[in-house]
């Protein structure tokens, strides 16, 4: 493989040098926050949800925070490469208007073009997100509490501060300022134990499917929260990424037998090796290792190698919409050629995969 890397804790990959891997041994996928880095794993979840996981008929959880949010509720519809296909669009052709004088556009503008944008992909189709037969939908958000219960513009700065001290001295106590608080689709355990994160689960449903993807997407200070989403606790919801970045979950229990189906593995494409807890632990590389909780998950991430072939040697992110500023064609066609060269990606994972999954390739998580 020279684009792409496949990583797996102790006892995925035990099981991968026992069995290799089908599509009927997978319960869950994740998919992280990360905005436009997600871009390069559509090529993935194309043949993952329209080639790969359709050979099988086992239950899978799929658990999405921010773009990832997006990512896992498009494999839900009726036509998955096609919803996938349109996010991908979608995504790489978003504009922003900047007001004289400002290098930036505002918040409320931001949030209401994201809000179009989800409407138009979800609106009137979440009902088939919420019936699918076969996957489950976990939307994580984050909720303020406190001084963090509204998002103002005095309170919001404050509390994140306190947040951020609060994260540098234990990731637990943060939960004094935000709170996990997970949309699920359907009535079932949630495919990690929630013991490790103040944590609040609630039902997915047509009255807020909306209001909860366009929360696990508010960056602070770069758009609002959302406030007050029906059927949940009363406050602001921020994106899913400030509590769970890239969801570094305690996935074991999903290794255990439920349901009367035989214990599984997470595979979770992902743009980097590292699963990093939450977003304010970016900087705390001590926080980036490994633990026990990944035991049961297989990563697939692209090379270094391969990433700095491309646009700007790097994947794409939001610091693009700065550096290519009103250029919005130039962007976009940064934004392609990295989509159409991750087609690599899911290319090499295809063949592993169809060639018995040879183990001795996977790298130790």
């Amino acid at each position: 493989m020279k684009a792409l890397q496949v990583f797996a804790g102790p006892r995925a990959l035990a099981r991968i040098r026992e069995r290799g891997l089908s599509p009927a041994d997978i319960r869950a996928i994740p998919a992280a926050a990360g905005g436009p880095k997600g871009l390069t794993l559509l090529p993935l979840d194309r043949f993952l949800f329209g080639e790969w996981l359709p050979q099988s008929a086992q239950p899978v959880d799929l658990i999405g925070a921010s773009i990832g949010a997006w990512r896992m509720a498009a494999a839900m519809l009726k036509d998955p490469v096609a919803a996938i296909s349109a996010l991908e669009h979608a995504y790489i052709h978003q504009d922003f208007d900047v007001p004289p004088g400002r290098k930036s556009p505002t918040r409320d503008h931001v949030s209401e073009r994201f809000a179009e944008g989800i409407q138009a992909m979800f609106g009137h189709r979440a009902n088939e997100v919420l019936a699918h037969s076969r996957y489950r939908l976990h939307v994580v958000t984050s909720r303020g509490r406190h001084i963090l219960g509204r998002d103002q513009r005095v309170r919001t700065p404050l509390g994140y501060a306190g947040a951020f001290l609060s994260n540098v001295a234990s990731r637990k106590a943060m939960g004094a300022w935000l709170e996990r608080a997970v949309f699920s689709s359907h009535i079932s355990p949630l495919p990690f134990a929630a013991n490790d994160y103040r944590t609040r689960r609630y039902a997915l449903s047509e009255a807020n499917f909306t209001s909860v993807v366009q929360a696990s997407c508010s960056i602070p200070f770069v758009l609002n929260a959302v406030h007050d989403i029906s059927g949940a606790a009363r406050g602001a919801y921020w994106d899913g990424g400030i509590t769970d970045y890239h969801l570094h979950l305690d996935y074991r229990s999903v290794a255990q037998d439920r349901e009367g189906v035989e214990a599984g593995l997470v595979l979770y494409p992902h743009f980097q090796r590292a699963v990093v807890p939450g977003w304010l632990d970016k900087s705390l590389k001590w926080r980036h290792r490994s633990t026990h909780f990944l035991d049961d998950v297989i990563v697939l991430a692209p090379r270094a190698e391969w990433v700095a072939t491309l646009p700007n040697h790097k994947l794409p992110d939001r610091t693009d919409f700065v550096r290519y500023g009103r250029d919005l064609p130039a962007r976009v066609a940064a934004w392609h050629t990295a989509v159409s060269e991750s087609e690599r990606l899911r290319d090499e994972f295809a063949q592993w995969v169809s060639s018995g999954a040879d183990a001795s390739v996977v790298a130790a998580l």
